[in-house]
């Protein structure tokens, strides 16, 4: 791990659904970033040959398998949004293999070679697990009425699957209140790029501000 000296400044990117946090990460990507993805470990931990996936078939049964006896994604998306228990039921299972991947992960940041790096972490604060690791809170954010409207765009869910998707998430306003960054992504992909490029210039300054 990095040592008090030499501390590697981690930046937590958080957003609602559709808000692009897919499209800040490539953007971090691009000016040598590293991009750790918590929903990325997510899938890891769904994909053969994970031992995960007995567990979860054993607990939902038949109805979240496809026609192949496999995981269906789309399936096991909507019981977890439909259904508290079932939605906490699986973060109990995986969060804390997400949370310790995650610490791995950046314990191989070399801090001396890159001052900070971006953790996505969709649900960093509806999880409410220990987050102490993450040294700032960046909140890329768009109006409720974007969000459904992408959604809905890409990928045809109805109105009620996207609602039910937003109840489980913190609000718009909760969110920003709990930013020590924050992106506006409503205009292009530019006007985006340019904010991360202005932030990124900050964060290199606080990352080696802290290795003194």
């Amino acid at each position: 791990m990095p040592t008090q000296k030499n501390k590697l400044l981690v930046i937590g990117l958080t957003g609602g659904i559709a808000s692009g946090k897919s499209t800040a990460e490539k953007i971090f990507v691009s000016l040598g970033v590293p991009v750790l993805d918590a929903d990325q470990i997510a899938r890891e931990l769904l994909t053969p040959p994970s031992p995960f996936i007995e567990i979860v078939k054993q607990h939902f049964g038949h109805m979240i398998l496809n026609a192949a006896g496999d995981i269906d994604r789309a399936l096991l998306r909507d019981t977890i949004f439909e259904s508290v228990d079932a939605r906490q039921w699986l973060e109990q299972l995986l969060h804390p293999i997400i949370l310790e991947r995650l610490k791995i992960q950046l314990s191989k940041i070399d801090p001396i070679l890159t001052p900070y790096c971006i953790v996505t972490i969709p649900l960093l604060l509806e999880s409410g697990c220990c987050m102490d690791f993450i040294d700032r809170v960046l909140v890329i954010d768009v109006p409720e009425t974007l969000q459904k409207a992408r959604l809905k765009s890409r990928s045809g869910l109805s109105n009620q699957q996207i609602d039910a998707i937003l109840r489980t998430q913190v609000s718009r306003e909760t969110r920003l209140a709990a930013a020590d960054d924050l992106l506006e992504n409503t205009r292009s992909h530019a006007s985006l790029a340019k904010q991360i490029k202005v932030l990124g210039a900050v964060y290199i300054s606080l990352g080696r501000g802290a290795a003194h």
